[in-house]
């Protein structure tokens, strides 16, 4: 879909505000503080049944003390680039400033359709800052409050006007794969999407922290078609400093509800730590395919059983669950992170995995039943019946028996390496249930 708008406009007038009014959503992080925004943000939109793609820009602005200064106006300038309209948000709070000015310059040399918001127009007096807008130069103004959304209407109509309307549109977001991101700060998450990507598609700086959205990519490239995550890193609660890196941590927890394979990055240099085992069993406890990916392995002394001893420590830590895939990878030399995208799209596929009733009865009940039954409780026996895999999104089998409150934890994790034993489920959890007949 070819319709992109992009919000853009100097730090704190109002850009995630609207954007999250635009998509209908709260994915955005909203926060008097300036600068929250760092990277490009996209969200999906629809107006008088036009679709169109949103992104969410951090506040252009030239000499300011922000470390990611830069970084944040090489990305308003790509998302300009990318987009088919513009929305330049100001402030009729605080009135025309020269960093408008600057903003106003930069549009104009685009030549994309830009339509002027003056936001925060939520009082009759606010209303008579507006005129002196026009000095900008870029036509007709269109006043709106993005907090109750008033305005946005005549703005959308402006707004979707030129655009297409697909024929034949499919949801193509919720028939791809999602892949999110994940791991602690500083880690490279960033890093491996760029690299994947062929571009700085997200902020990168040796700081932890830089990101803070959950960041979505569509991935259409050798032979692969998913959306992408990358995820603001995940902390200790108490290391939470303030309130922008709480809503972080939530949205990279809703990334990861909402996906079907984590890809787990971790640093090598400092192996794989207890709050790397957290996110491993966030991911577990949600039911999400996992790839553990141990980053910067360039910079790892090797001996000769190195990566063998690396790999057994990881699963050691991770048992019972240690049917999983490890890629070792240096984002920065760009080794091995195809194989990365190649072992999440298998994880995928063995998540969508389902075996038919009558080949789980002829390969698992044999075992169950009569090569090694459930053991007996107080005298009594477990008869197990027949197997079954329910029909839900990820794996899940349910044992028919006469007595299922006797069936103990050893048992069910017996029967869940049987059934990796005779089916590809490498990556993805496991659910067993035992139930009466």
């Amino acid at each position: 879909m070819s319709n992109i708008v992009a919000i853009v406009g100097r730090p704190n007038v109002g850009k995630s505000t609207l954007f999250n009014r635009l998509t209908s959503t709260k994915s955005a992080i909203i926060d008097p503080t300036s600068g929250v925004t760092r990277d490009r943000h996209y969200g999906k939109s629809n107006w008088n049944g036009k679709e169109f793609s949103v992104i969410d820009t951090g506040g252009y602005i030239i000499g300011s003390d922000d470390a990611f200064e830069k970084e944040i106006c090489e990305q308003v300038k790509i998302a300009i680039e990318e987009a088919d309209a513009i929305l330049f948000l100001v402030d009729t709070k605080e009135g025309l400033t020269p960093m408008d000015e600057d903003v106003a310059q930069m549009l104009r040399k685009s030549k994309k359709k830009t339509l002027l918001v003056a936001n925060k127009v939520d009082t009759y007096k606010k209303s008579l800052n507006v005129p002196e807008f026009y000095s900008l130069g870029l036509g007709e103004i269109f006043c709106i409050s993005a907090a109750n959304g008033s305005g946005t209407g005549e703005l959308l109509d402006e707004l979707v006007k030129d655009f297409s309307t697909p024929e034949n549109f499919e949801d193509e977001e919720n028939l791809l794969p999602h892949l999110s991101v994940v791991g602690r700060p500083n880690v490279g998450k960033s890093s491996f999407i760029n690299a994947i990507v062929g571009s700085d598609r997200n902020i990168v700086k040796d700081l932890a922290g830089t990101t803070r959205d959950s960041i979505n990519t569509r991935y259409n490239l050798f032979g692969f078609d998913f959306f992408i995550v990358d995820t603001a890193g995940l902390r200790k609660k108490k290391a939470e400093k303030d309130n922008i890196e709480f809503f972080s941590t939530m949205r990279a927890i809703r990334s990861i509800e909402t996906s079907d394979v984590c890809i787990l990055i971790i640093d090598a240099e400092q192996g794989f730590q207890s709050q790397d085992l957290n996110i491993f069993s966030l991911c577990q406890r949600n039911n999400k395919g996992i790839v553990v990916v141990v980053n910067k392995w360039d910079k790892i002394k090797k001996g000769n059983n190195t990566l063998k001893e690396f790999e057994e420590g990881i699963r050691a830590k991770t048992a019972p669950f240690t049917d999983i895939p490890i890629v070792f990878t240096s984002v920065i030399n760009k080794q091995r992170i195809f194989k990365v995208l190649e072992k999440a799209k298998e994880v995928y596929e063995n998540r969508r995995r389902k075996i038919s009733t009558s080949q789980l009865n002829e390969t698992i009940l044999p075992i169950v039943k009569e090569q090694t039954p459930p053991p007996e409780y107080k005298g009594k026996r477990i008869k197990i019946k027949y197997v079954t895999q329910l029909k839900t999104e990820y794996p899940q089998f349910c044992l028919y028996c006469n007595l299922p409150q006797y069936v103990k934890q050893d048992y069910i994790r017996f029967v869940e390496n049987k059934l990796r034993q005779f089916y590809n489920f490498q990556g993805v959890p496991i659910t067993i249930y035992f139930r009466e007949k």
